[in-house]
């Protein structure tokens, strides 16, 4: 079996990452491109102008406070030092090996194997695991869980979606505008063919990008996912910890969590959801992946 360095699947998947978000950028000028000749250049920049401002917006708000909304929509309360003296321990263990600050803890009530972190920084993060992690996870499983949320602490990845968050949020906005601005007859330049062919093809591409940019952010999110196993075994040095933890998860959340928001879903170590696996890889991918580190 060929093994697989940690460092160039942390390197691999920021790199395919960077990639997509680069087909999203292209995205956007291409469907600009056609608006513009569609209709008169300066209408595009307008648009495209009100669908950064409400992009932003919105997202900003999400951005400075994703850890406290993630918290209060979950119910979790804080960790007690106490009672979850293992978590404790753990976490300042693993902060320790890796030079990050002391996210703030939670416990959530559930009986599934799952954990999330948010924040937009290492500075201003929280890790957050169930009841459930906490009672059916031995201790190298907990701190492979816990690696895995403080994985993707260090990479920043809450910035780096939220960054996508942002880029699709301009296509939605672009194309919902165009498409509407159809039924008025906006700023045209003329019948001729050429400018027929313009209108067919923005169209096609408002109709089209929002789906295929859902798609990539999807994949993007997927490799945030492996990058941040690798990073686990970057921190622990043991991946068989994280495997046997994503081998319980498997056997044991089969019961979707009905209390849980569709929203904060992605954030979770696995999809909180039978059968909603967009934003996470298959767990025997997962497995398969740290098996050769």
């Amino acid at each position: 079996m060929k093994r697989i360095d940690f460092r160039d699947q942390i390197s691999r998947n920021k790199t395919k990452s960077v990639l997509l978000m680069v087909f999203i950028f292209v995205l956007i000028i291409v469907l600009g491109y056609a608006i513009s000749f569609a209709f008169d250049p300066s209408y595009f920049f307008f648009i495209l102008i009100i669908a950064i401002v409400f992009s932003l917006g919105y997202l900003l708000i999400m951005f400075y406070n994703s850890h406290s909304i993630a918290i209060a929509s979950v119910g979790a309360k804080l960790a007690d030092p106490t009672k979850h003296r293992q978590f404790y321990s753990l976490v300042e263990g693993l902060t320790l090996a890796s030079g990050l600050p002391m996210p703030k803890l939670y416990v959530m009530k559930s009986k599934q194997i799952n954990a999330f972190a948010s924040g937009r920084n290492p500075s201003n993060a929280v890790v957050c695991v169930t009841e459930g992690a906490l009672e059916k996870l031995d201790k190298s499983e907990l701190e492979g869980v816990l690696a895995h949320e403080l994985g993707h602490i260090a990479n920043y990845d809450i910035r780096y979606m939220t960054l996508v968050a942002v880029m699709v949020g301009i296509i939605s906005i672009v194309s919902q505008i165009f498409l509407r601005s159809l039924w008025f007859g906006a700023g045209g330049r003329g019948n001729d063919k050429s400018q027929v062919i313009f209108i067919i093809l923005g169209i096609v591409l408002a109709i089209l990008a929002p789906i295929v940019v859902y798609f990539v952010q999807m994949s993007i999110s997927r490799k945030r996912e492996f990058s941040a196993d690798a990073t686990a075994v970057k921190f622990t040095r043991y991946p068989r910890g994280l495997i046997n933890a994503l081998k319980k998860i498997k056997e044991e959340n089969t019961v979707p969590e009905k209390k849980i928001s569709k929203a904060v879903a992605p954030l979770f170590i696995s999809s909180p959801f039978k059968g909603w696996d967009k934003t996470h890889p298959a767990l025997e991918k997962r497995i398969e992946v740290l098996e050769k580190m």
